[in-house]
């Protein structure tokens, strides 16, 4: 069995285009969303890169003119120019946002709800 990050991942991720940016502190980056799922995101890395990476970020993806996704993510790795974060906390309005796009993505409410148990389980 594969140590991969990608092979234990137990999250659909869906390919997705926002105006996505990411924060910590006084520092904030406009990024390329490559993907997200219940549990984080992808991003390509941007340039200039002077996040602490062992320190939470802040994310902020806006899905239309009146409704954003915001997260608070830890980074969880970095491979070839991208980084992947997994998320530490979400609000309720966000979740639903998250929890809709998905839903409309996957295109089947059984995956969807498979989603949302292991998300309790973890």
């Amino acid at each position: 069995m594969s140590d991969h990050p990608a092979d234990r991942r137990r999250f659909k991720r869906i390919a997705f285009d926002a105006k996505t940016e990411i924060s910590q502190g006084q520092n904030r980056w406009p990024v390329q969303l490559i993907d997200l799922s219940l549990k984080g995101l992808l991003i390509q890395r941007p340039e200039p890169w002077q996040g602490d990476e062992t320190q939470p970020f802040a994310v902020d993806i806006h899905l239309s003119d009146d409704i954003d996704v915001r997260m608070d993510v830890k980074l969880s790795h970095k491979d070839y120019g991208q980084l992947g974060f997994v998320c530490l906390d979400i609000d309720l309005e966000s979740i639903e946002h998250l929890r809709r796009l998905i839903e409309l993505n996957l295109g089947d409410e059984n995956e969807l709800e498979r989603e949302l148990g292991a998300l309790i389980d973890v």
